[in-house]
């Protein structure tokens, strides 16, 4: 099969989605893989470590990739300008997020393409396993960006997220007890805030007690709850996670304005349109704005400034997908996995994740007619 890495153009993206080390396994599995040049500059893997380490065939031109590959794997979603380019009937392996892309999911659809969304590779357990690496780094993210944002600097509240003796530490309040969440308790944690973290799952909370030797504090989400921690915490993170739908509005307006001059809300969940309400997407270069005396922070890919780590971390995850997809073909290595299969959200034209139907109103197919 023909494979096509093409150079990440959202901004501020350093992530390639296969480090040199992951092409050299599909060269040597007998496949062709075209890489961008400069695809993984940004997470400093050189064209040469591709070329003469990896084996695999360097191009200049994405459309040249578009134009060959059956294969289209990636980090993040299509960027609009790179709509035009892909091709009828192709696969695309990437994080899609298309409850918040409907341009995106109306060119999937358009296209035929069979859209495979790493963020809904679901194991028979429940774990999404290509989200995770990337939930881990953007978790650990939150307390160094947190701490930085509370400064003076930054117009922040002017507080150390851990106080010295006598001042008092900073007290974080977390929405969501998964991946990202529990990374960042951990992470905030250990720079010295005093945190807590809200989930509805009783057993979720339980386990996160256990994990942190309760040190973390645990509450269950009430409205009256919610609006008492976040009137009176630093630091408020959005971790809620609906797969491949949109994300709920947990915190309103009138929370965000309850919140002392200079605090802090990241919404993590800003891929899937965020969990604060009114809240809108921010990049790396501006990655702030201040509404009603509080700072938003809402980068919706906190992982790409970590790019060495994070396409480490990804391609680990993705690579026997791609592996299946690639000695199989797409529509085989679905059927054969059913893991893989929870990510196709489109394909032939149709919306095969009824999460992602029922969050945008649209019809829904089901993955085993249309493949039959």
């Amino acid at each position: 099969m023909i494979i096509g890495i093409p150079k990440e153009i959202k901004p501020d993206e350093n992530r390639v989605s296969l480090p040199p080390d992951k092409v050299e396994v599909l060269v040597t599995d007998g496949h062709k893989v075209l890489v961008e040049s400069g695809a993984g500059q940004g997470s400093r893997f050189s064209d040469d470590a591709y070329l003469y380490g990896a084996g695999a065939t360097i191009v200049s031109d994405p459309a040249e990739i578009y134009g060959t590959a059956e294969l289209i794997v990636k980090v993040k979603e299509p960027q609009p300008n790179e709509f035009n380019l892909i091709q009828k009937g192709q696969t695309i392996f990437t994080y899609l997020h298309l409850a918040a892309e409907l341009d995106l999911l109306d060119c999937l659809l358009k296209k035929n393409v069979t859209g495979i969304a790493y963020e809904t590779v679901e194991d028979d357990k429940g774990r999404l396993g290509l989200l995770h690496p990337m939930s881990e780094i953007a978790g650990r993210l939150v307390s160094q960006v947190s701490a930085r944002l509370l400064t003076n600097i930054d117009r922040g509240v002017g507080k150390l997220l851990s106080g010295v003796p006598g001042s008092g530490n900073c007290s974080a309040f977390i929405i969501g007890g998964g991946t990202v969440g529990l990374n960042a308790a951990t992470a905030l944690m250990g720079a010295g805030a005093d945190v807590t973290v809200a989930d509805i799952n009783l057993d979720r909370i339980r386990e996160i007690d256990t994990l942190t030797n309760g040190h973390v504090k645990t509450i269950y989400p009430t409205p009256a709850a919610l609006a008492e921690k976040v009137q009176r915490s630093e630091v408020v993170v959005g971790a809620v996670l609906v797969p491949g739908a949109k994300a709920p509005k947990i915190v309103s307006r009138d929370m965000v304005k309850d919140m002392m001059p200079g605090g802090v809300i990241i919404d993590v969940a800003i891929d899937q349109g965020g969990c604060v309400e009114g809240i809108r997407p921010t990049s790396h270069q501006t990655p702030t704005y201040i509404q009603d005396d509080v700072i938003h922070y809402a980068v919706t890919n906190m992982p790409g400034i970590v790019g060495h780590t994070a396409s480490t971390s990804l391609s680990n995850a993705t690579l026997p997908y791609v592996r299946s997809i690639a000695n199989n073909g797409a529509h085989k290595a679905i059927a054969l996995d059913s893991s893989l299969a929870k990510g196709v959200n489109t394909i032939g034209g149709q919306i095969t994740y009824a999460a992602l139907a029922e969050s945008l109103s649209r019809t829904f197919s089901s993955l085993e007619e249309m493949l039959s």
